[in-house]
C-alpha cells in the first residue's frame, strides 16, 4: 500500500513538472540595442554632452584660477615673512582640496544628469518588452548581455523578442550591409 502511495505521488510530481515545463516560454533581448535605436537617445546624448562641457569648462576656469595663485605665490615668495608664506600655503592647499572636490562632484553631478535623462527612456523600453512577454505569453526574458558578460548561454535563433519589442515602440531594425 505504503509503494502504491509513494508511486501515485511521484507520478503526479513528475507530470506537474511536466505540465508545468511545457508552459514555460522564454525570450532574450539586447536591452542595449533597443534602448540604442530609440529616437530619444539622439537627444539625450546631446543634452549629456553640452552638461560634460559645461562641466568641463567651470573645472579648467577654476584650476587655471588656482595655477595663477600657484605662479603668484612662486614669485612673491622669497620676498614674503614665513608667517605669510605659511598663511599663503595654506590657502593654496584648501584651494587644491576644493578644486579636487569639485572635480569629484562634477563626476556625481554627471552620472546623476546622465540617470535623470536615461531613466524616462528605460522606463519605455521595460515597459514595452513587458508588454511583448505578456501578448506572446512568455514566461522569462532575459538580457542578452550584462555589461560584456553574456548571460544566455543557447536560445534559438528564430526567437525574434527584440523585433518584437522594437516594433512595439514603433522603431525599424536598421539592416544588415550586405555581404560581399
Amino acid at each position: 500500500m505504503k509503494v502504491n502511495v509513494l508511486l501515485a505521488t511521484v507520478a503526479l510530481l513528475l507530470f506537474g513538472f511536466t505540465t508545468q515545463a511545457q508552459t514555460l516560454k522564454i525570450g532574450y533581448t539586447s536591452v542595449e540595442l533597443i534602448m540604442d535605436l530609440m529616437p530619444e537617445m539622439e537627444q539625450i546624448g546631446a543634452d549629456v554632452q553640452d552638461y560634460q562641457t559645461q562641466l568641463q569648462t567651470n573645472i579648467q576656469t577654476k584650476a587655471a584660477d588656482f595655477q595663477k595663485q600657484v605662479e603668484a605665490y612662486q614669485q612673491a615668495a622669497p620676498t614674503m615673512t614665513e608667517t605669510a608664506r605659511a598663511a599663503k600655503e595654506q590657502e593654496l592647499t584648501k584651494l587644491r582640496d576644493d578644486l579636487q572636490k569639485y572635480e569629484q562632484d562634477a563626476q556625481v553631478s554627471y552620472q546623476r544628469k546622465l540617470q535623470e535623462l536615461l531613466e524616462p527612456v528605460q522606463t519605455k523600453v521595460i515597459n514595452a518588452i513587458n508588454a511583448v512577454a505578456a501578448e506572446n505569453n512568455y514566461t522569462h526574458i532575459f538580457a542578452e548581455t550584462a555589461g560584456q558578460s553574456p548571460i544566455l548561454l543557447y536560445t534559438k535563433e528564430e526567437d525574434k523578442f527584440t523585433e518584437l519589442v522594437l516594433a512595439k515602440l514603433g522603431i525599424e531594425i536598421p539592416k544588415a550591409p550586405a555581404q560581399n
